[in-house]
């Protein structure tokens, strides 16, 4: 046993080097891949903050849509060009709950987003830049489990934009590619398009304002199911309350699936450059 125990060290510690390596070799190829979406991200989209909001522009809007932006902006309040953040938070990827780390870049004028979240052993980047969306999911930051794109994909990064929107109340304000539609007094339909796609959801509002909930349909695993997307911890930055809780759940036949609770921990504005 003795005369072995050397060698058996050895091939230990080289094991041990060569997985480290590769660890640090997958964390920055994540990086750089991360760093060019952000730096495309930006470079495609213009700053519209010379333009600000007055509340004429909501006087025919549907009454709970009007409530939340006398809620949320202030008179001349500046639009938001870019919106950058970090966070925290639980993330269900399969049956159990991690721990999650992450951080967001957000477009405006061009509507678009990076994000990059960590879990023990397994990171995810998604992205929505210029029309076309991408959904990468890597074991130890270098071996890929999933790479979802195409139409489907498309669609449902438009909508993860639309759904997180409320991060920068001024995008939700009507415009030539948005429209809002009344439904009730707490709740409006919302229709958005981007490029040659137009998607749409409910938000609902409670009676102080906030957007509490926003309720679609997205795409996953190819088929078409309800999802709703939770607000909560409103909290005002740079003039405009924003919520600091977002929660995403799936609603299938067989119940519903909370799969991710993010936690805000810092949110920027106007700013088009990384953390």
């Amino acid at each position: 046993m003795n005369t072995y125990s050397p060698k058996i060290c050895v091939i230990i510690g080289v094991v041990a080097f060569a997985s480290i390596t590769t660890l640090i070799m997958g964390d920055k190829m994540m990086k750089s891949e991360f760093d060019k979406d952000i730096e495309k991200l930006f470079a495609d989209s213009e700053n519209i903050s010379g333009n600000v909001y007055t509340s004429n522009q909501i006087k025919d809007l549907p009454i709970p849509v009007q409530r939340y932006f006398n809620y949320t902006l202030k008179e001349n309040q500046p639009y938001v060009s870019y919106a950058i953040l970090q966070h925290s938070g639980d993330f269900k990827a399969s049956k159990n709950w991690a721990s999650i780390e992450g951080e967001e870049y957000f477009t405006m004028q061009k509507p678009g987003f990076v994000w990059l979240g960590k879990v023990p052993f397994f990171s995810a980047k998604d992205v929505y830049i210029d029309g076309t969306g991408n959904l990468k999911v890597k074991l130890l930051s270098l071996i890929k489990i999933v790479d979802a794109k195409g139409s489907e994909t498309d669609q449902g990064e438009l909508l993860r934009w639309l759904g997180e929107a409320p991060l920068f109340p001024t995008a939700l304000l009507p415009s030539d590619n948005l429209q809002w539609e009344p439904i009730d007094n707490d709740s409006a339909k919302v229709i958005f398009t981007d490029k040659n796609q137009t998607t749409e959801g409910v938000f609902c509002f409670n009676e102080e304002g906030q957007i509490t909930q926003f309720k679609t349909k997205r795409y996953k695993d190819n088929t078409l199911e309800n999802f709703t997307g939770y607000c909560g911890d409103y909290r005002t930055v740079d003039g405009m309350k924003v919520p600091f809780y977002l929660e995403a759940i799936w609603n299938l036949e067989s119940g519903d699936l909370s799969y991710a609770k993010f936690k805000i921990d810092r949110i920027e504005y106007n700013i088009s450059s990384k953390f």
